[in-house]
Formats: structure tokens, C-alpha cells, sequence
């Protein structure tokens, strides 16, 4: 069997037919219908013009037609580009202008935005080949009529299967756009045959099998969605239950009805559930799994979560977009105080180390930052060969930015961040990102961001900003409210700090500690 996604998918369509593939609330499509689902929408899009190579943009939430289109866009050969649902059109815009992106699966309605309208706003970047998702009506709409009415055509048919014919495991599989620290995000290209070995090796560590219910939280359009999530699961031919919005009671009421055995999620998740347990003591019996990732776990929320929630296995890992989304795992194998005291150990046949500033590779025990080197590490950022270069040196190594410590036995420990990056409620939040999207407000002059500690979410932002008074009032709600309309709300900024300049040392760089000093003293005034 070829080593491409759609290929794994008509694998395991072909041993498992029958067997529930992806059920979201709305509607179910077992493997066998998840497999021509797939082949119906590659013919569309032949039918549509994309040619291979293209670049299609998924904006939708987690639901069966996310699964269906990332599957439809591989099998015709052409390149998936999630976009998030949170994202705003400043965001948007950026990503389709930077991949090229030609043709857009996009939802009509969700969660109180209307999708349309937000296109509205793009103006000339809209793609001219548009496939709309009906969210209330499934399968009424432009998507299921295009697939409809291609998958009998023979023409587009014999096509599609010239194009998986063709279609190797050295293909370009995806572009996930990842925030920087220099700037807006950069898109991470990866190619199916390193996600698919990456993903066995995740699939691996955390047991999951072809008999697991997986609830997935996680975004499809980020890398744990879509590729520990999708990927993962077509590997094993097991069930996944896409959650297209958080609601802890009504997560649980779901765990409990599908019978939920598997369900990774961040911590901020199963403390959130271990609370509603209190008000309503329910259980999920069928629970076998539930699993975190990029840092330790608390030990006293590790023994509730096996208590309290019935999860006999509990698993960390860690990773980033650059590599496929996994360097090291937790294995249920491994000694339990290894999980109180690291996101795991190299997948197989990867490398994890710590490096030093000149570029030393230190023994166990010392901190320095994480690098990584294998099969999983991105093929680079499009188009930007200089930041590529800056994140993977000359010997392979991808440089995380994060600081570490490994122990004896090949278990990484993150202590900090190299960078600047802050992670709320289990999304990683870029502060030079964020100040650019705030920058476009008439009345800020400057603006520095980071991130500070928040008991529900680990952290949100703290903006401090400069401010033209004479062309606005400060109001910090306002401000807030504008934010919302221009970024994901995870990246809006919870505390907003006037104040009449920033402090900046002689090369005329703002020095963040400062503020950051400045934050934490009045914090314990």
C-alpha cells in the first residue's frame, strides 16, 4: 500500500466498511462512506479546475465534511491549508494571500459568526472556486451537491484515481500556518509520507487501537486535530467523534452516551471536568484513555483523573508544528514518575536532545534549548528560506525554542520557553503576532505583549500600551472588544496596561522583563 493519507483511508475502508469512521452531532459516515465521500469531492474538485499541487483552504469547525474535505483535497493530489474558525479576516486574509489558496471549502454559519459575511470582507483575496458547508442543514448544500454530482461522472472518476495512482508518500500533504516570533504566521510544509510515520509512532505510545471511541476537542485546523486526531485515526480504523464546540457538561453527557474511550485534551480540560464532577457526580465508564501534552502533569490532577474519571492510562507528549506535531511521548510502559516529571521521550527513530547557545549538544541535567532531527521535521516554511534556516541548522536539527532538561534515561523536561511564546488554554499564542494585529487600531502607538499566569487557562495575555489619548479615550473594554474583532480570542490580550512609553534599553529594543517586573509587582502590591 502506498504511503499517502487517502491511501491509508481506502486500506482501512477495505478491512473495516461498515465501522463508524467519523460522527460529529450533526451526521455519521462509516468507513466505507467516509472512502467515497472522499472520491465524490476529489472528482468536484477535477471538476472545479484544481490541478495537482493546488492549494486548498479548509475553513470549517471539527465536524464529518472537515474529514471529508481534507481527504478529497489529498486524493485529488492537492495541498490541505486549515484555517481556524477563531480567526478574523485580517488572519484569513494572510493565509490565503500567502499559500495562493485557489479554492476554499468554507461553513456558512457557526457560533454565532456568519461565515459569508466574513468573506464579504476579503475582497480580491476571496478564492474564485468557493465549496460552502451548510452548519444546520447537512448535506443541503453547494459541498454535497458538487460531490453528488461528480462522483458518477466517469470522466472525473478515472481522473481521480490517475491522480492517487500518482500521488507518493514524498507529496506535499499540508500547510499549517504557525505563529513566529518575527512576525505574522509562517506555513509549515510537511509531506504524507513523515505524517504518517509520526503518527504511527503517537499511536504507539498512547495505545490508541482500531476498537477506541475518540472524542477529539482538539481543532482540526491545528496540528493536533487534524493529525493526531484524522490521521491517527484512519491509521488505526478506529471512531472518531469531532466536538465542534467546548461545553464540560454537555462533553461529558456526549463521553457518556458514545460510550468515549480515548480523549486527549489540555489540562485546563480535565480540571475543568473533575469541577462539574463535583456538582453532578458522573462517570464514563468506558473511559480508557486521556492524555495531555507540552509540559509535566501535576501528579495530585494525574491521581483525580484515574480516580475520578475511571482513565486506566494517561499519557504526555510533546511536539511542535515543524515536526508533524510530535517529537516525544509518554508510553504506557514507561515508569509512572516519569509522566510527574517530563512530556516523555523520543518517538522512535527521531532524536531529541538539548543544545546549547554555541551550538553544543549538553549532557543529561544541564538546561539548554530542545532541538529535534528525524524524519518528522518540516521539509520548511513556504516560501521563506531564511526563517527555515534560522529553525533547522545545517546538521538537521529543528530548534524548538523552548528550554529543557533531559534525564538519564532520554526523558525531556521543558523549564521555559526561548522564546516569547505563551500557551492558553492548550492554544500556543505569539506575542509579535498579536502586536501586529493590534497595531492596526488609529490610537495605539505602541504595544507590548506577554503572557501571565491565569488559574484556568495557564496563561493569558497582558498587553501594555501606548496611547493617543487625543484620538481616543482610554477604555481598556473597548480596547478588549475592538481585539476580539481583529484575532482569535484566545490571542486577545485579558489585561490591558496604559502607560506613556515603553521602556526600551540603548539599541532602542523594548525590554519586556521590565514590564514583565512591572506586572508581577503589582500583582503583589
Amino acid at each position: 500500500m502506498t504511503e499517502t493519507i487517502p491511501h491509508i483511508l481506502l486500506e482501512t475502508a477495505a478491512a473495516r466498511p461498515d465501522h463508524p469512521a467519523v460522527v460529529d452531532r450533526r451526521c455519521a459516515v462509516s468507513y466505507g462512506e467516509l472512502r467515497e465521500a472522499m472520491l465524490g469531492f476529489a472528482a468536484a474538485l477535477a471538476r472545479a479546475g484544481m490541478a495537482k499541487g493546488d492549494r486548498v483552504g479548509l475553513w470549517l469547525p471539527n465536524c464529518v465534511e472537515w474529514a471529508i474535505a481534507c481527504l478529497g483535497v489529498q486524493a485529488a493530489g492537492g495541498v490541505v491549508v486549515p484555517i481556524s474558525t477563531r480567526f478574523k479576516v485580517a488572519e484569513a486574509r494572510h493565509v490565503l494571500e500567502r499559500a495562493g489558496i485557489d479554492h476554499l471549502v468554507h461553513v456558512d454559519s457557526f457560533a454565532g459568526i456568519d461565515f459569508r459575511d466574513l468573506l464579504s470582507g476579503l475582497g480580491e483575496t476571496l478564492p474564485p472556486h468557493c465549496f460552502e458547508i451548510a452548519w444546520d442543514a447537512p448535506g443541503e448544500d453547494g459541498f454535497t451537491a458538487a460531490i453528488t454530482e461528480a462522483r458518477d461522472e466517469d470522466e472525473a472518476r478515472r481522473e481521480v484515481e490517475a491522480r492517487l495512482a500518482a500521488l507518493t508518500p514524498d507529496d506535499i500533504s499540508d500547510i499549517m500556518f504557525t505563529s513566529g516570533t518575527t512576525g505574522m504566521p509562517k506555513g509549515v510544509v510537511t509531506n504524507h509520507g513523515q505524517n504518517l510515520r509520526t503518527n504511527r509512532g503517537w499511536n504507539r505510545a498512547t495505545t490508541l487501537s482500531a476498537d477506541d471511541r475518540f472524542l477529539l476537542l482538539w481543532p482540526m485546523s491545528h496540528c493536533s486535530g487534524y493529525k493526531a486526531g484524522l490521521v491517527a485515526s484512519i491509521l488505526v480504523g478506529c471512531t472518531l467523534l469531532p466536538e465542534a464546540t467546548l461545553d464540560v457538561d454537555q462533553l461529558v453527557d456526549r463521553a457518556i452516551a458514545e460510550k468515549v474511550t480515548f480523549l486527549p485534551g489540555p489540562p485546563n480540560l480535565f480540571q475543568a471536568m473533575l469541577e462539574a464532577r463535583r456538582r453532578d457526580p458522573r462517570t464514563v465508564p468506558s473511559l480508557r484513555v486521556v492524555g495531555t501534552g507540552g509540559t509535566a502533569i501535576d501528579p495530585t490532577l494525574i491521581r483525580d483523573v484515574r480516580e475520578q474519571l475511571g482513565a486506566s492510562i494517561v499519557y504526555a507528549g510533546y511536539g511542535l508544528t515543524e515536526c508533524c506535531g510530535t517529537a516525544a511521548m509518554i508510553h504506557d510502559s514507561d515508569p509512572p514518575e516519569k509522566l510527574f516529571a517530563s512530556t516523555g521521550r523520543a518517538i522512535g527513530g527521531i532524536e531529541l536532545a538539548v543544545m546549547s547557545p554555541s551550538g553544543t549538544l549538553l549532557p543529561p541535567g544541564e538546561e539548554g534549548e530542545v532541538v529535534t532531527r528525524g524524519y518528522h521535521v518540516m521539509l520548511g516554511y513556504l516560501d521563506d528560506p531564511a526563517a527555515t534556516a534560522e529553525a533547522v541548522d545545517d546538521q538537521g536539527w529543528l530548534h524548538t525554542g523552548d528550554l529543557g532538561k533531559l534525564d538519564d534515561d532520554g526523558f525531556i523536561a521543558i523549564t521555559g520557553r526561548a522564546k516569547e511564546m505563551f500557551i492558553n488554554g492548550g492554544f500556543n499564542c505569539y506575542p509579535v503576532e498579536i502586536e501586529l494585529l493590534m497595531q492596526a487600531h488609529p490610537a495605539l502607538r505602541e504595544v507590548a505583549v506577554f503572557g501571565v499566569p491565569n488559574a484556568r487557562l495557564g496563561e493569558v495575555g497582558c498587553a501594555y500600551v501606548v496611547w493617543d489619548a487625543a484620538l481616543e479615550p482610554q477604555d481598556t473594554e473597548a480596547l478588549v472588544e475592538w481585539a476580539r474583532g481583529q484575532m482569535a480570542n484566545y490571542k486577545v490580550p485579558r489585561h490591558i496596561r496604559f502607560i506613556d512609553a515603553l521602556p526600551r534599553n540603548a539599541m532602542g529594543k523594548v525590554e519586556k522583563f521590565r514590564l514583565i517586573e512591572m506586572e508581577q509587582q503589582s500583582d503583589n502590591s
